[in-house]
């Protein structure tokens, strides 16, 4: 791992200005830190479009050898380390492997670290002050008694942005010293809303400063809300759902029927109920543990994740199900067929002999 000389990791360190360029190139074309954060938002789960295509079609072909599957599952019983060797053999043939799937909530999870900087950091990413001055105005604020907070950093600096947004003396000082520039302090508001403020839930802090704490509760309520959202859509559009209802119902009304839901099947169940829990409730924990952009940037997500859904739904998951439904009615009308015409030759036959 080779270190920059403020001790960070290189490679993180030019993905952190990386993103802090986006960032700044947004908010000066659309002169608002709310809309810069949303726009910011929007390039990124756009950028991961093509994986989610990816994992849906990836999901597709794996529905389509559900019957084959099911045959090796037959075929081995408890034998499952040969079941799932044969399984990813299967899966690798048919270009079924589902690492887009499995990659995807990894890839956001990583994103949240360099959001993360930019938010908790804005006066070196948005601001362009060196980190150098950044530290010489905390150590300012120190010597001062200004400093009210543990978490405090030249990377991680929201407090000295309340100071010198509080505090003109201390401001002026700043400007003074050549740490900083009155025209490098941003507006970081968005629809009256500061987003350098953490959202809070204990009373005490909420009505010591209603104005602002109050309208902030609306991000960790959107927050839950688009996520359930998306979970379920995830769970009600993904492929194979209706039979695997129907399977399931088949079962509990039939035990003897019961393995007709694959082992795999049941363990994606369980990761997805697991997941539709605790992914909220993560994300829960950072809105009321970092400033608020941060909840903004969770709440376009989750709408971003849920137009992704529906894209690719209506894109590629409906179009299966609607040739798997029209394959199966032609072989539902083709056995008919095949059953009246032995039935006819039957019914001759019989005719035959009693001549």
């Amino acid at each position: 791992m080779i270190l920059s000389a403020e001790g960070e990791d290189i490679s993180m360190s030019l993905l952190y200005t990386f993103f802090g360029w986006l960032t700044r190139i947004l908010y000066g074309f659309f002169g608002n830190y709310g809309m810069a954060i949303i726009m910011l938002t929007v390039i990124i789960r756009a950028a991961l479009i093509p994986l989610n295509v990816s994992s849906q079609k990836s999901m597709l072909k794996m529905q389509a050898l559900s019957g084959k599957t099911a045959e090796l599952q037959r075929k081995y019983g408890d034998d499952k380390q040969k079941y799932q060797e044969e399984v990813m053999k299967l899966q690798q043939e048919n270009g079924a492997m589902g690492f887009s799937g499995c990659i995807l909530p990894f890839i956001q999870l990583f994103l949240i670290w360099p959001i993360y900087r930019i938010v908790s950091g804005p006066l070196i990413y948005l601001s362009q002050v060196p980190q150098d001055k950044v530290q010489a105005m905390i150590d300012l604020a120190n010597e001062q008694n200004l400093v009210t907070s543990k978490r405090l950093s030249a990377q991680i600096h929201i407090p000295l942005v309340e100071i010198l947004q509080n505090n003109s003396h201390f401001l002026s000082e700043c400007i003074s010293k050549g740490y900083i520039a009155l025209g490098q302090l941003v507006d970081l508001r968005f629809l009256g809303m500061d987003l350098t403020k953490t959202p809070a839930w204990n009373p005490v802090k909420l009505m010591s400063d209603p104005k602002t704490y109050i309208p902030l509760l609306i991000f960790p309520i959107l927050v839950i809300a688009t996520n359930i959202i998306s979970m379920r859509m995830a769970t009600w559009l993904k492929p194979g759902y209706k039979e695997q209802q129907e399977a399931k119902k088949r079962a509990k009304n039939n035990p003897a029927r019961a393995g007709q839901t694959s082992t795999q099947e049941d363990q994606a169940e369980m990761t997805q109920k697991m997941m539709t829990w605790m992914m909220p409730i993560l994300m829960i924990w950072t809105t009321f543990s970092l400033p608020a952009a941060m909840g903004l940037y969770w709440v376009v997500g989750g709408l971003m994740g849920i137009f992704t859904q529906i894209i690719v739904y209506y894109m590629f998951t409906k179009p299966y199900e609607l040739k798997k439904l029209e394959m199966e009615q032609k072989k539902a009308m083709a056995f008919k067929k095949n059953s009246g015409e032995s039935s006819d030759g039957s019914k001759k036959n019989k005719n035959k002999k009693k001549k």
